[in-house]
């Protein structure tokens, strides 16, 4: 009886037991850092509508590891397939323009990639999937280089097959040509380049065979089939340029020349498809209008004028080949030279006694490699480099625009009617911006103000136009200032008008008149950037654009955007009137035809829109009167969350946004024209249910101690409650409350940071706004965040006595700065940090080979002049000069081989606080640059990064590197143990 009065017991122990145990594993975790390699998100430039509105696609893929793609009705979620992709970052997606076919590239596994690499395999083949979304039925085509489908017919897909293997000189490879209606399929060998034309009813495309044996220029009629050999020579043909319509196509015709190093270029153009009017400019034949010692450049795509009476390309000079023959003939010298040796060598080698002997000696003498005779003269060159004060570029520069320079074309073009040359640019107009229409140019030359601009960042420029059917050139603009792109004249759409910026104001200007008129003078606000802290003059709020009819331009004041007729007659109406008021910045104009050509307004336009001091986002629609936009907007969506990316469907009332905030991953919606009843369609971070997130966030308003009233974002850590403190960690680059609600995906950053991560595990993240007063770039930081930090404490949420600081970059300048002026913060870390203004002055920003002093003084450095003239300011902001008054535990991250933030700002920095004794770590990765690139490498930190705030903010276990850090002969194993 006992026994049967256990055994319920026993079973209900056990169900107990196991709930208990299930309830445990469906708790939410915290996000680990081995968690992060198989989070799948979506990639946001991934979504895509068909043409048709009918389907969506969008790729769902892990940090690392193999991806996949999902397919779905719009407006079904339940409709989803998925696909395999493999390993990439950045797939091949492509619909048919009539919306019935989808075709994208699956690329090799993860792991497969992974073994290829290992043994130095050869690269492995991508396949290419393709999709009949009426049928549903799936094609497979391996080893897939690029593909396209035929334009608006939609009739063909070509493929252009990986090549396999050698096949002499051939550079062509296969391209397969699909008929998509009957799956019918025909091979063309040696296609080097192919395009169809916009309607999809012609194929161009080169062929590049072994020897050139049959290298032409061919063309096929999609409907007939027909093919016709256009051009066939022995010479290369390249650089296919199809017009916009579709009506006629360029190249290039590149012929072997062995007096040149370059090849003897020629241009074709092709146009009236149906009977092809072919037409070849040689300029060897052309002794009247081309220089001989140039010729048709290779580094520049041909194209067709607008009207079709002019071919325009790019020319170079030509370079002499070396003479080899008389180095061949000293290497015969040194050759019969070695051999007498080696005879001379055998017979006085008494050792000898056999032929295996022999064979020994003769084998030992061919192992050593006889040193290359140097004629006396021929002396070797030495390898060196000379700076001089009056470059205008720094060698450096030079050296990373090597490759530029050298491939540097003029634009020149021919007239057909006339049959003559005319080269449009000289050395002294080196660029040279082709206008709408073709009928002018704008050209720019710097070369008398270069040396300036890179000495203290004032940009300037002489700007001319260039008549392209005279080729005559009139200066325009001399000395023209231009504090930011903003000011940059830029042309209307028929190319017949330009807007400038100029001393505070937005001008246009005639191309065929010369006038010039003030479009703003009579507008009661200011186009000035008013918030731009920067040491240049009147930088203007970069424009929306101009009407597609040429006769307005819509300007932003940094609040509003308003409608300004080029017509004196006509006034110009403010179109969002509320946003000065209201404190809410019209952003940017959303671009639903990519091949718009200007701001059509005779149709809606939609607009995104931000709320200033509430964080709000949202989209607005203006609407189109007959010519015009009418003034007032309907507000369309208005949420506290990070709205954006509306698109639409290329031929159907589809249109499609995103929606995000910091705890909810950004998630796509299809929706109509009204933006009524948004569906969301994605399904992003499948696995975000398992694990912690943030509780929500809090607005932070605070006064500087300059006076200025700022906002900082305090994100709250997952499981807040309320009236607890918890450790916090203080993130900020300038400005930064604007993404309040912008979610950030858990991953390996290459900074080490991830506010979701730090969030997930208990910490608070407070992200406070800096703004800059000029001289005091490091002082500003701590006017804007000392206060914003006591702001935020007030809360009740943040620990005062457990605060940690991290920046990179700039962000890590602050960091270093902030240390050496206050004891608040128990712990920092520093990324890549600037720490001595006066030596970082005078450096060189290694990425672009320019020197650091133009943007201390025009850019971020903020700085009113060199050290020399302003040492107490360089001084005064200068983290190592102050580096006595650390108390502060610092971590820093710096490479060897960053590019940005020279590697001797950190190990200065390192030395001075290791000579005081001070509690200082730097990491370095090798050969990695301003922020970290290897995945490897940017596990490791994010993973020490958290273990550092970990022990200084929360109390956790100290690791053993940063106890006594690691001997190099034991970092290795070390490595190792930690790697996953």
């Amino acid at each position: 009886m006992r026994r049967h009065l256990l055994l319920p017991l026993i079973l209900c122990f056990v169900t107990i037991s196991t709930f208990a145990q299930e309830k445990t594993n469906q708790d939410p975790k915290p996000i680990g850092w081995k968690d992060i390699p198989s989070w799948k998100s979506i990639s946001p430039n991934s979504v895509e509508l068909s043409p048709d509105g009918k389907w969506l696609a969008y790729i769902l893929s892990p940090v690392e590891g193999d991806g996949e793609l999902l397919l779905q009705k719009a407006g079904d979620p339940e409709s989803k397939k998925r696909y395999p992709i493999g390993s990439s970052s950045n797939p091949s997606i492509s619909f048919s323009d009539d919306g019935r076919w989808i075709a994208f590239k699956e690329s090799p596994k993860d792991k497969e990639k992974k073994a290829n690499e290992k043994s130095k395999g050869k690269p492995l083949g991508e396949k290419l999937i393709l999709i009949d979304l009426l049928m549903d039925k799936k094609t497979v085509i391996e080893k897939v280089s690029s593909f396209s489908f035929n334009g608006k017919s939609s009739t063909h897909l070509a493929i252009n097959l990986g090549k396999e293997g050698a096949n002499g000189d051939a550079k062509g490879s296969d391209l397969l040509m699909v008929h998509l209606a009957s799956g019918k399929r025909q091979n063309i060998g040696n296609v080097l380049e192919f395009g169809f034309n916009k309607p999809g009813s012609h194929l161009a495309y080169t062929i590049d065979a072994e020897n050139k044996s049959g290298n032409g220029l061919y063309l096929l009629n999609i409907s007939t089939g027909n093919t016709q050999v256009l051009e066939s020579d022995t010479a290369t043909y390249r650089s296919l340029s199809w017009t916009e319509k579709g009506d006629a196509f360029a190249l290039l015709k590149l012929v072997k020349d062995k007096k040149y190093k370059q090849d003897h270029g020629k241009v074709i153009g092709v146009k009236n498809l149906a009977n092809p009017q072919i037409t070849v400019y040689d300029p060897k034949k052309d002794s009247l209008d081309f220089p001989k010692e140039y010729t048709i450049s290779p580094n520049r795509k041909p194209l067709w004028t607008e009207d079709l009476t002019r071919l325009m390309y790019g020319v170079h000079r030509l370079e002499l080949a070396k003479k080899e023959e008389e180095k061949k003939s000293e290497a015969k010298d040194t050759l019969a030279l070695s051999e007498d040796k080696k005879i001379a060598l055998i017979k006085s080698d008494t050792t000898i006694k056999s032929v295996a002997d022999l064979q020994k000696a003769i084998a030992k003498m061919d192992s050593i490699k006889s040193k290359p005779m140097v004629s006396k003269d021929d002396p070797t060159k030495p390898d060196m480099t000379i700076w001089h004060w009056q470059d205008s570029r720094l060698q450096s520069r030079q050296q990373v625009l090597e490759n530029q320079d050298k491939n540097y074309s003029l634009w020149a073009l021919y007239d057909l009617a006339s049959a003559k040359n005319l080269i449009l640019q000289d050395s002294s107009l080196k660029d040279l911006n082709i206008l709408p229409k073709h009928n002018f140019a704008l050209g720019e030359d710097l070369q008398a103000y270069e040396l300036d601009i890179n000495l203290d960042g004032q940009n300037y420029r002489d700007f001319y136009v260039v008549d392209l059917k005279t080729g005559e050139r009139k200066a325009i603009f001399e000395k023209f200032y231009l504090p930011n792109y903003a000011s940059y004249p830029r042309s209307s759409p028929d190319g017949t008008q330009l807007l400038f910026g100029k001393d505070g104001h937005f001008y246009s200007y005639d191309l065929k008149t010369g006038m010039q008129s003030n479009l703003t003078e009579n507008i009661a606000v200011t186009f000035v950037d008013t918030e731009d802290d920067h040491n240049v003059v009147k930088p203007l709020v970069s424009p929306l654009g101009w009407s597609a009819d040429s006769k307005y331009v819509l300007l932003r004041d940094g609040w509003d955007i308003w409608q300004v007729p080029l017509s004196p007659k006509e006034k110009a109406i403010n179109l969002t009137q509320n946003g000065r008021r209201e404190k809410i910045r019209y952003q940017s104009r959303f671009v639903l035809d990519p091949e718009e050509k200007g701001i059509d307004l005779s149709k809606a336009q939609y607009l995104r829109m931000y709320g200033e001091r509430t964080k709000k986002s949202g989209i607005v629609r203006l609407e189109a009167g007959k010519s015009k936009l009418l003034a007032g907007t309907k507000s369309l969506i208005w949420e506290d969350a990070n709205i954006n990316r509306l698109s639409k469907a290329k031929s159907a009332d589809v249109y499609l946004f995103s929606k995000e905030t910091f705890t909810l991953p950004t998630e796509f919606y299809v929706t109509d024209a009204a933006l009524s009843n948004p569906k969301i369609t994605t399904e992003n971070a499948p696995e975000a249910s398992k694990f912690k997130w943030s509780s929500g966030v809090r607005l932070i308003d605070y006064v500087t101690d300059k006076g200025d009233s700022l906002q900082g974002a305090l994100y709250l850590p997952a499981g807040y409650e309320e009236g607890k403190k918890y450790p916090t960690l203080i993130y900020y680059y300038e400005k930064l409350s604007q993404n309040l609600h912008s979610y950030s995906n858990p991953g390996f950053s290459g900074t080490g940071w991830n506010p979701n991560v730090y969030t997930s595990n208990g910490y608070a993240v407070f992200v406070p706004d800096i703004v800059y007063e000029l001289d005091d770039p490091g002082m500003s930081a701590v006017w804007c965040v000392l206060p914003a930090v006591k702001e935020a404490i007030k809360t009740g949420i943040v620990d005062e006595t457990n605060i940690g600081i991290h920046g990179h970059s700039w962000g890590g300048y602050q960091t270093s700065f902030l240390i050496t002026q206050t004891d608040m913060f128990k712990a920092a870390a520093a990324g890549a940090p600037l720490t001595n203004m006066v030596s970082m002055y005078d450096l060189i920003y290694w990425n672009s080979g320019g020197g650091n002093m133009s943007i201390f003084e025009a850019s971020q450095g903020r700085f009113k002049g060199a050290p020399w003239e302003n040492w107490d300011s360089y001084l005064r902001n200068s983290p190592v000069y102050h580096v006595k008054n650390v108390n502060t535990p610092l971590l820093m991250l710096h490479n060897d081989k960053d590019g940005a933030v020279d590697f001797t700002q950190g190990i200065e920095y390192y030395n001075a606080l290791r000579r005081l004794k001070k509690p200082v770590i730097l990491i370095q990765y090798k050969g990695e640059n301003h922020g970290l690139a290897k995945l490897e490498n940017r596990k490791d930190y994010s993973v020490r990064m958290m273990e550092f705030f970990d022990f200084h903010l929360k109390g956790a276990v100290l690791p053993n590197w940063m106890e006594k850090g690691i001997e190099r002969l034991k970092l290795e194993s070390h490595l190792e143990d930690r790697a996953f």
